[in-house]
């Protein structure tokens, strides 16, 4: 009987938890179903690369993920900082109810992006030519490739920013994370089941075809749902006031992008592709545990801007502490696991990747540091502090070049991890003493202030 009437106060306190419309739950929703996409996308996209790697071998799966890393740091950047100043704008539109802006920026804003990430890439496929006698020639055409990526990828991060303001998460995540990985599975074992051999070029290939098809379905969704809820009327276009929204941010993610991707692109400059792969299988596995950070950055980041803008202290305080313990006590959990079940899941790239299983350990350190001040980046960037946010990322950014320079060339993959590692507990600190300065708040999550 008790048991019975236990499992009834559970029971109805999740549908308590889930189905009122009031901020936290709204919130809530949004975290669970951003987390429940990123934990499926990053169980495709495992099982995708376990077979590149099989498919591919160590070689020629370095190679494709040293030349996407590329598209990932220059589509990161490539939306200008309006993927994240949406979540700004489109509240302040809102709010004020000033439609004729609010269509203006949902309209325009994804012609600027596409159109600067084309040309950014017509300009990176001529230097691409310049710099091709000093590249190595398995390396060309993927990277000729990687061009034609990038303005669909760009255009797909601001899609993000744009249905997360709605609290949209599915249009907003489940291209990018689910269907992405799907189609470029899909293409890739085609190509492989017919007997043809998988190289760089050929995966590249793959990848231009799944961000163009789960881009182009993520702006019929996207522009569907916002027939729903966005009338029908002129549009006042403001590109210079977006710009100056979105450009400080850009300063911050330009940072952020830097030090995600850096300790990659130095590594192949001293190692080979080999390398790069077993380093990257070891870094990604560990960089599971981010996607909690994710998940309760992406459902609270505007309603952090809601409740400063708003004047209401304690609401923001409160969703402040909230996220900091929904970041740090399952991300904790979440390393736990990792480390634990490391080695076998290596071993599934191949026998060669197991020797990655150290690393993870290193990787560990600077991932619990960072989920200790929960998504306080977001929180900074939300409330106006985007300049010292952009500090912290550029010191973050300089101390993981700095160490990966000199350590990469003697201590090969290990000098790479501690160099990432190091500049994330530095990150974190920095982001703690910032927001306390500034804000009188101590984002940690053993701070009771």
């Amino acid at each position: 009987m008790r048991q019975t009437l236990l499992r009834l106060d559970v029971i109805s306190w999740l549908h308590s938890l889930f189905t009122d419309n009031n901020d936290q739950s709204i919130i809530r929703k949004m975290a669970g179903t951003a987390f429940l996409i990123r934990v499926t996308g990053a169980a495709l996209i495992y099982l995708s690369q376990v077979a590149f790697a099989r498919w591919m071998g160590a070689f020629e799966f370095g190679v494709f993920i040293y030349v996407w890393t590329w598209v990932l740091l220059f589509g990161d950047i490539m939306h200008m900082g309006l993927a994240a100043a949406a979540q700004r704008l489109i509240p302040e539109y809102t709010r004020q109810k000033a439609y004729n802006s609010l269509r203006g920026f949902l309209s325009g804003s994804k012609w600027v992006v596409f159109s600067a990430a084309t040309l950014v890439a017509i300009i990176a496929a001529f230097g691409i030519g310049f710099i091709e006698p000093w590249l190595g020639s398995y390396e060309v055409l993927p990277l000729y490739l990687a061009c034609v990526t990038l303005p669909f990828y760009s255009l797909s991060a601001l899609l993000d920013g744009i249905a997360r303001c709605y609290n949209w998460a599915s249009p907003a995540l489940l291209p990018q994370y689910v269907l992405r990985p799907i189609f470029l599975f899909t293409a890739i074992a085609i190509i492989y089941f017919s007997g043809n051999r998988i190289d760089a070029a050929t995966a590249m290939l793959a990848a231009i075809i799944a961000t163009w098809a789960a881009t182009i379905l993520q702006l019929v969704w996207v522009n569907t749902k916002l027939a729903d809820v966005v009338s029908v009327g002129d549009k006042n276009i403001q590109v210079r006031e977006w710009l100056a929204t979105s450009f400080p941010i850009l300063a911050v993610w330009v940072f952020y992008t830097l030090l995600s991707y850096v300790d990659i692109v130095i590594l192949r400059q001293f190692r080979p592709p080999e390398d790069v792969a077993v380093y990257y299988t070891a870094s990604k596995t560990s960089a599971l545990v981010a996607f909690i950070y994710f998940s309760v950055a992406a459902a609270a980041a505007h309603q952090f801007s809601e409740y400063y803008l708003s004047g209401n202290k304690k609401a923001f305080s409160d969703l402040v502490r909230t996220a900091v313990r929904w970041t740090f006590w399952p991300s904790v959990a979440a390393t736990s696991a990792v480390l634990a079940f490391g080695q076998p899941i290596l071993w599934l790239f191949g026998p060669g990747f197991i020797e990655g299983y150290g690393l993870m350990f290193i990787f560990a350190v600077g991932l619990l540091a960072r989920a200790s001040v929960g998504p306080a980046e977001r929180l900074l960037n939300m409330v106006g502090e985007i300049r010292r946010c952009g500090f912290v990322y550029a010191t973050a950014f300089l101390v993981n070049l700095v160490l990966c320079i000199t350590l990469i060339p003697d201590y090969g993959r290990v000098g790479a991890a501690i160099s990432l590692s190091t500049a994330m507990v530095i990150e974190s600190v920095l982001l703690y003493y910032v927001a306390k300065t500034r804000l009188g708040l101590k984002i940690w999550v053993f701070s009771h202030a």
